[in-house]
């Protein structure tokens, strides 16, 4: 398989949030998603302050990519978990340092999106923003390990 580079531009930034990382608490976090107005208009957001949640996909931009490995780690560095392959969590520390979050959109303002629930530091490039569709919910019953279930209990 070839090696391809791919280069993103961020379509916004993430603005106010949490300025620094740490796991827990997320629900209610208040932020704004300023898209780029040098490449876009409010058009490019008609229709969507009629869905509830979104589907971000950003940047782990604090992360060195240096520090980034697929050697399997602990989740969350915890050492009484058994260590799972960088796709078996969802960590920052990604080959490609992508996030994804699903929030709630509470206004649209032109090209600010008021969110809540978005676990994305502020100042973060936000890459894509989609609305989430029901659909997209898987339509099989979810199954997770337990180790995932605890360490998300109080995520959100």
């Amino acid at each position: 398989m070839a090696t391809e580079s791919v280069t993103l531009r961020p379509v916004g930034h993430v603005v106010g949030g949490r300025r620094e990382m740490y796991e827990d608490n997320w629900h209610d976090v208040r932020a704004v998603i300023q898209l780029d107005d040098e490449s876009f208009t409010a058009s490019a957001v008609l229709g969507l302050e009629h869905f509830s949640h979104l589907e971000v996909v950003f940047l782990f931009d604090r992360i060195d990519p240096a520090t980034v490995n697929s050697r399997p780690r602990p989740p969350r560095g915890n050492p009484s978990a058994a260590p799972v392959g960088v796709f078996a969590h969802r960590g920052p520390y990604r080959p490609n340092r992508l996030g994804i979050s699903r929030c709630r959109l509470l206004t649209v303002d032109g090209l600010t999106l008021h969110v809540a629930d978005l676990d994305a530091l502020s100042g973060s490039p936000v890459l894509d923003v989609k609305p989430y569709l029901a659909e997209f919910a898987p339509r099989q019953p979810v199954i997770q390990p337990p180790w995932a279930t605890e360490l998300m209990a109080h995520y959100y």
